[in-house]
């Protein structure tokens, strides 16, 4: 790079009196524009969607279609780059993609929390400053090393002056990009674990810490012996706008928040100060971005910094940064490494520098007594590199601070640190395969005197209270207490990192009064709801927790949260809620999906909760139903009403429904439209055999020593008398039905039944017990017992279950 090749060109003036001294830009300049921009966008999205199995983030889709105009590939064909970026369209696309930077680091302040920064612990500060401080002294060494195996080739000399290059090369080394590590948790569904939170809490500090050593150090390798000057003018720019400037933003967007006043133009002139803040930091002599980051962090955050990001990151996000992320790739010269002898040397040295940071998080995550799996784990993670290590990569590479081969040799150990960590993790950790590995997780299998811990799943407050309600039925006390995990489930929308850090490990004290975001408002009212709910019972413990993820993958999360929390149910809302005229209308098909991918593979079993105005039942006249058939579904129903049964004035009705004549014939052949159905063919004689022996002890045990609970048997001998027994039981009336989904039920009847039903999740009893046209106003609560395999939801009978008129002649 110190014989630099200058590329020239003509430009026609056309108007050589007016502002605008060029030539006429939408004949020459913007189609060549529009070329590139349209060329990274589409090429990015296809890289995502290669990469997607491998759960990489867009950062290196962008990258990959940068090298993929280099020499070896696209490159050496002269006509194509020069179509799709001609010399002089470099000058355009490269301004073009400055101020996509400027405006990605400013929504990255904009998304940082200042408060869980400063009220972290002490376990992951310290994992992030080892992270930062065994790089520091070990890199400058790597850097050695790699000087003297290089050697001196005339084709790749290294860069004669070193000591901005080791500036630079130590400061790449320590960084963690915060954004990567939230997408990659997230991705890994590791987001809501123990160890993802240690994670993300160590990544957030890291990433301050990489701002604070950015500002510091980064001028001294652009300006030289001046930086000092830059620094501390630059020291007094953030101070003055944060006790200056914050006040007056936050007075002024206050203000419009409560009168709710925003317009384009107002939003135009906030977002004005990015480039106003970035111009008076780069005037100072330190780079744009940290004048638009601390912009970004000035801003409060809550609905204003929710409404910016919606509005700025699509653009932003899809458009203007992949152009910078490009020409990162676009100079990465891999020939540069592979060109000398002794090359191995150089790729040992790159594998080394992808270990310093996994090093110290390993040795510092041993001193707290974690596992040397866990630690491995959050050494990976933490070694994702983002942003900031690649705008300094480019400063290198501009101010001629790195030599080609440096900088090949830094940027291919920046970007295998990024690539390698998921599928080292899911290799190494398995995180799926654990929960599969324990015991049998059920309300059945749990001792009389064991703590009942169930996961509650929320949508919204409404939710909440219905699950409240339920809840305070199970009979808590001190010798069986109830542990509640209230999770409130929020759509991921836009940048995962921003509602990551709106949501995990928030307390409520952090929330200003009148700038929380919907989601927060909800948090809140929820947070209220189900503390509330603690303090009346001696014997419930709640917490509340949040999830953020994209409801396609949600339920991973909660199969990742029940496992960790070790829970026996998970209580789930069903997608339709009573609306004022009676009936059951849908609030969200979404909801549905999800109930139906839970179900599929939860670590423990399953209730959906039909709520009825349940709430307005009093909870000293309780009057519950099950609907008992057989299997291990309606054990597990029976085995939550058992326990409900035992509180104060709860009455409980057991009705059996035999089985007989035609109803009693076993689906031997499963036909091909009900073979998504049944998960699992279980043994038919084994089933009767533990449903007789759970029946003989609940009679024994339960009936015939209170008289609040009572037994009845009802014979059926055809399919068609399933609808008439329950329309039967509904003239005695009930609060709440508890029934089994009647997964795995080897049975004709239920299996052409099962044909057309609406909500295959509550299988043929629930979904005829929910039915508008059944006519009941009890709730319903549908259970699945785990250790049976989850349902599996076939398309044709989602077909089927589209023929509401066959239905409701069944009904």
């Amino acid at each position: 790079m110190t014989d630099t090749i200058p590329a020239c060109y003509n430009v026609s003036i056309v108007n050589p009196n007016q502002f605008w001294k060029t030539d006429k830009v939408l004949k020459t300049e913007l189609p060549i524009l529009a070329i590139q921009i349209a060329f990274v966008a589409v090429l990015s999205r296809l890289f995502s969607i290669i990469y997607k199995p491998l759960h990489q983030t867009r950062l290196i889709s962008q990258i990959s279609v940068g090298f993929l105009l280099t020499p070896p590939l696209l490159g050496r064909f002269t006509a194509i780059f020069e179509f799709i970026f001609p010399v002089n369209g470099v000058v355009n696309v490269e301004v073009l993609s400055h101020i996509g930077l400027i405006y990605y680091a400013f929504l990255s302040g904009l998304e940082m929390n200042l408060n869980t920064i400063l009220n972290v612990n002490k376990k992951a500060a310290s994992i992030a400053i080892a992270g930062i401080v065994f790089p520091i002294l070990v890199a400058p060494c790597l850097y050695a090393l790699f000087r003297n195996v290089y050697g001196h080739i005339m084709m790749f000399p290294l860069e004669e002056s070193t000591n901005n290059a080791y500036i630079l090369w130590t400061l790449i080394l320590t960084v963690t990009g915060f954004p990567v590590v939230a997408h990659t948790l997230s991705e890994l569904k590791l987001l809501y674990t123990g160890l993802g939170k240690a994670a993300l809490t160590a990544a957030m500090i890291g990433e301050t810490y990489g701002w604070i050593l950015f500002t510091l150090f980064v001028p001294f390798s652009i300006n030289g012996k001046g930086a000092i000057y830059t620094v501390l003018s630059t020291i007094t720019f953030i101070i003055v706008c944060i006790f200056v400037v914050r006040p007056l933003i936050q007075w002024f967007i206050d203000r419009k928040e409560d009168k709710d006043e925003w317009n384009d133009n107002q939003l135009l002139f906030i977002i004005m100060g990015v480039l106003a803040c970035s111009c008076i930091s780069d005037f100072l002599g330190a780079h744009a971005i940290v004048g638009a980051f601390v912009f970004g962090l000035i801003l409060p955050n809550g609905k204003f910094a929710e409404l910016v990001m919606s509005i700025s990151d699509d653009f932003v996000g899809g458009f203007l940064v992949p152009l910078f992320f490009t020409g990162t790739g676009m100079r990465l010269m891999l020939i540069a490494i592979f060109s000398q002898e002794s090359w191995p040397f150089t790729v040992v040295i790159i594998l080394l520098l992808c270990a310093l940071k996994i090093l110290s998080t390993l040795f510092v995550t041993f001193f707290f007594g974690m596992r040397i799996r866990d630690g491995l784990t959050l050494g990976l993670i933490l070694n994702n590199k983002g942003t900031m290590a690649l705008i300094m990569l480019n400063i290198a590479w501009d101010r001629t601070i790195f030599s080609i081969p440096t900088y090949a040799v830094i940027t291919s150990a920046v970007l295998l640190m990024t690539i390698v960590v998921s599928p080292i993790i899911n290799v190494v950790y398995k995180p799926r395969q654990l929960f599969e590995q324990n015991k049998l997780k059920t309300v059945q299998k749990l001792r009389v005197d064991a703590e009942l811990r169930f996961i509650a799943c929320v949508h919204n407050t409404r939710q909440a209270a219905s699950m409240i309600n339920i809840i305070e039925c199970f009979n808590a006390t001190r010798v069986s207490p109830v542990h509640v995990f209230a999770l409130y489930l929020v759509e991921l929308t836009g940048r995962a990192a921003a509602l990551v850090v709106a949501h995990i490990g928030k307390h409520r004290s952090q929330f200003g009064e009148q700038n929380l975001t919907r989601s927060q408002e909800e948090l809140e009212s929820i947070n209220n709801a189900f503390d509330a709910l603690g303090e009346a019972y001696d014997a419930v413990r709640v917490e509340t927790l949040n999830v953020v993820s994209a409801y396609t993958t949600i339920h991973e999360d909660i199969y990742h949260s029940a496992d960790e929390k070790r829970t026996s149910l998970i209580l789930l809302p069903f997608h339709k809620q009573l609306s004022l005229e009676g009936t059951l209308e849908v609030t969200n098909v979404v909801y549905k999906d999800i109930n139906q991918n839970v179900m599929q593979g939860a670590p423990c079993s399953v209730g959906i909760f039909v709520d009825r105005d349940f709430g307005l039942v009093p909870k000293t006249n309780l009057h519950i139903r099950v609907v008992f058939v057989g299997g291990p579904d309606d054990r597990e129903a029976l085995a939550i009403a058992w326990r409900m049964a035992g509180r104060s004035g709860t009455q409980l009705s057991v009705v059996r429904i035999l089985l007989l004549g035609e109803a009693a014939k076993l689906d031997g052949l499963v036909p091909d439209e009900a073979q998504g159905i049944l998960s699992a063919v279980i043994d038919t004689d084994r089933q009767k055999e533990l449903d007789e022996e759970y029946i003989s002890t609940f009679r024994l045990t339960a009936v015939n020593n209170s008289d609040s609970i009572s037994y009845s048997e009802i014979d059926v001998h055809s399919g068609e008398d399933i609808p008439a027994v329950l329309k039967e039981i509904e003239k005695y009336g009930c609060d709440i039905y508890i029934v089994g989904q009647g997964n795995c039920r080897n049975s004709k009847v239920f299996s052409n039944l099962m044909e057309w039903c609406e909500c295959l999740e509550l299988g043929v009893i629930g979904d005829i017990l929910v039915s508008n046209n059944f006519g009941s106003r009890s709730s319903v609560l549908v259970v699945q017992q785990y250790g049976y395999g989850g349902m599996v939801f076939g398309n044709n009978l989602n077909q089927k279950a589209t023929d509401k008129g066959t239905f409701e002649s069944v009904v």
